[in-house]
């Protein structure tokens, strides 16, 4: 699995180099600034691409804006963001695109290498993996996709964001995968999600978190 990173820390970018290809990643390439990350996305277009949002030179949002522009020129281009910083604009732009995975996981929120490195195969697999405070911040900022859903339904959906499984959120909230399955029917129907494969429908649900 081919993935481009961006990370201008050197220590930081050589750990995640060498632990990517400990897991038979192949970095294809490794940059330490925004104006060298699109060509290299442009260039390699990896199966998933590693990107910080703050890069030089300005440190401000070339991260991001490297990858939104890159999705438009490579449709479905797997994108998953780690950051210490959650750019609420920007991010809910590359999360509203519908256009392949998408991840937002905090720095020091990675509890262990097993979550990044699931997160990574996640994205590039088309699914989503959204830190649970990245989750937070936007909805904070965006609730009327939700009106029509109930209390329940908004915490498996919020559970969904964050790239867990039927089971996963069955055992968090303590009841049987069944009401899961029942709670993600509804929400499919009340966000108007047609009937499609469930995976799509999945990564749709909780991209309309965040539609503008």
């Amino acid at each position: 699995m081919r993935v481009v990173l961006a990370e201008d820390l050197a220590l930081l970018r050589d750990g995640l180099t060498r632990l990517l290809e400990a897991f038979e990643f192949e970095v294809v390439a490794s940059v330490d600034n925004g104006p060298s990350l699109l060509p290299a996305l442009l260039e390699h277009k990896p199966d998933v691409a590693v990107v910080d949002v703050r890069l030089p030179p300005t440190f401000t949002d070339e991260g991001l804006q490297a990858a939104i522009t890159a999705r438009q020129r490579v449709p479905g281009l797997p994108v998953l963001v780690l950051s210490q910083h959650v750019e609420p604009l920007y991010a809910r732009e590359l999360l509203t695109d519908r256009a392949g995975g998408v991840g937002y996981l905090l720095k020091d929120r990675v509890a262990n290498v097993a979550q990044f490195v699931d997160a990574v195969r996640r994205v590039a697999a088309g699914g989503t993996a959204m830190d649970p405070e990245v989750v937070s911040q936007l909805l904070a900022r965006r609730q009327s996709p939700l009106a029509a859903l109930t209390a329940r339904e908004r915490e498996v959906l919020g559970l969904m964001a964050e790239g867990r499984s039927n089971g996963a959120i069955a055992a968090k909230l303590f009841v049987g995968e069944k009401a899961i399955s029942k709670h993600i029917s509804s929400i499919f129907t009340k966000l108007g999600l047609p009937p499609s494969d469930d995976d799509h429908r999945r990564v749709l649900a909780v991209l309309a978190y965040f539609n503008v």
